[in-house]
């Protein structure tokens, strides 16, 4: 221990006996688990490695893998929340498992299988509740963070009575959480305020097929893609008269129907101003739409069809991975000029990016080299190579403090 630690312990002996004990222990107990030194959170992330159902726990200050925590299950669609803290990560997994992983001990607290199949959920606004939506069954459930006891299971039938998937679940402001039914066409908001008992609004005929959705980091807009049709389906959780609206009528594949190859991430949209910056559907574009009006502006020509369209912390530059055949490349997008200003080849499959809190790197998974890759936001060049089994996702902690993640 160091001196610090050594005079923090001493001060103990003015607590009662009984409780000083119990207090040095936890102390002791910490800093074994976290090899000897007391350490903070805000740095830390998780890595998916899809293939082996583990996720490394590493560190963006100095590019380091920490550990390896196995059992996971099936990593092949998966995603992160982290708790208020960021002690937590919840790891969301195909199979519909739900984990919880210690970032500073390295271990697996707990994991319940809670559907048949399942890609992903969210954390409430205080970050006691947790939401996992589902494809089979369907539906909804919420979650204690702490117990990840059971807490209220809300299934997704549409007006037509009949089950659908759930997609795009968002947490948004106030204890509440938005997202989309597939089948069912239709946009529900869920109040958890009393998470035994929740409420739900629900906006039917939006569109045909919502795939995927997200939530503006304000809290205030949620936004459904459309797979059957062209166009979006916004939700304004500001307007006194709450009701879905029809944006971006021809964000689609349009007129001239292309093969698409990977349909793109809604959550990975960049805002960056007064412009979203939006990955086109079969068409090599990142389409630009102002979101005040949330008509289109302009379209940025790029080198594939773009799979996730990511904006520096900055918002000075957006950066954009593709689908196969060119996904072994990232493109970087000037926002002022409009105009790509770098082109980076840096592995086979790059599939998701992070960036650092401050965005100094980004951190991309090439899945089909085994490794991930740190990159510096302002040279370009690589800072680290890490190695990895299949990585996938990337998760920062940051994102505890970030609506609509």
């Amino acid at each position: 221990m160091t001196s610090k630690n050594i005079q923090s312990t001493s001060s103990l002996r003015r607590l009662p006996g009984a409780l000083s004990i119990l207090v040095a222990a936890l102390a002791l107990a910490g800093c074994a688990a976290t090899g000897g030194a007391v350490r903070g959170t805000g740095d830390l992330g998780v890595v998916i490695e899809r293939a082996t159902g583990s996720v490394q726990i590493v560190e963006n200050s100095t590019d380091t893998s920490l550990a390896q925590v196995k059992g996971l299950g099936d990593l092949s669609h998966a995603s992160v929340v982290f708790s208020r803290d960021t002690r937590y990560a919840y790891v969301f997994g195909r199979d519909g498992g739900l984990s919880k992983v210690d970032m500073l001990t390295h271990k697996l607290v707990k994991r319940v299988i809670q559907a048949g199949n399942s890609i992903g959920g969210a954390v409430s606004t205080d970050g006691r509740i947790l939401a996992a939506q589902n494809y089979e069954p369907g539906g909804v459930k919420l979650f204690d963070a702490d117990t990840l006891e059971l807490l209220a299971d809300i299934p997704a039938v549409g007006a037509d009575g009949k089950p659908s998937k759930v997609v795009g679940l968002a947490d948004l402001p106030g204890q509440r959480f938005a997202y989309s039914l597939f089948e069912a066409g239709e946009i529900w908001m869920l109040d958890a305020s009393n998470p035994r008992q929740p409420k739900v609004t629900k906006f039917h005929n939006v569109g045909k097929q919502p795939y995927d959705g997200l939530g503006s980091s304000n809290g205030r807009y949620y936004i459904a893609g459309l797979y059957g049709e062209d166009g979006l389906a916004m939700l304004d959780t500001w307007a006194k008269d709450l009701q879905v609206r029809r944006i971006l009528p021809d964000y689609g594949k349009g007129r001239e129907k292309q093969p698409v190859y990977k349909m793109p991430h809604l959550r990975g949209w960049a805002i960056s101003g007064d412009y979203a910056f939006l990955p086109a559907i079969g068409h090599k574009q990142v389409l630009v739409a102002d979101n005040r009006s949330w008509n289109q502006v302009t379209a940025v020509p790029v080198y594939g069809q773009p799979v996730f369209v990511m904006a520096e912390p900055s918002g000075r530059k957006v950066w954009v991975n593709f689908a196969f055949p060119h996904n072994d490349t990232l493109q970087v997008i000037d926002v002022p000029s409009m105009k790509v200003v770098q082109t980076l080849k840096p592995g086979k499959a790059i599939l998701h990016m992070e960036f650092s809190p401050k965005g100094d790197e980004i951190w991309v998974s090439s899945r089909d080299e085994n490794k991930v890759v740190v990159i510096d936001t302002q040279s370009y060049t690589t800072r680290k190579v890490l190695p990895a089994e299949s990585p996938s996702g990337i998760f920062f902690t940051w994102r505890a403090s970030r609506m609509g993640m």
